[in-house]
């Protein structure tokens, strides 16, 4: 079994959290958050999916707010029905329409 946390380490633990609670706590309007998830999304979709249909694409690259028609154009042209979903869904963030 392990040793019960002492009340010393439980108080330093509660304070550098609460550290980095209010350090990360950044104000977005909604516009830049739409912008920030499809980066992310679109990423994700080249990251997850570079094997297949980004094979002759630079593996290192990064996916920018203003590529993110190149990955849905290149899922469209070169994925399968799933595929073509994801790039649906991609275009539905970046022309900033939710569903």
């Amino acid at each position: 079994m392990s040793e019960p946390v002492s009340d010393e380490v439980k108080s330093y633990l509660r304070e550098i959290g609460a550290k980095g609670g209010r350090k990360s706590r950044r104000r977005l309007d909604p516009d830049q958050a739409r912008r920030m998830v499809a980066v992310r999304e679109a990423r994700r979709a080249f990251r997850d999916h570079k094997a297949i249909y980004f094979w002759s694409f630079n593996p290192e690259w990064k996916v920018e707010y203003d590529q993110i028609p190149v990955v849905i154009r290149t899922l469209r042209n070169e994925g399968d029905a799933k595929a073509f979903a994801l790039a649906k869904r991609l275009h539905q963030l970046h022309a900033g329409r939710e569903g």
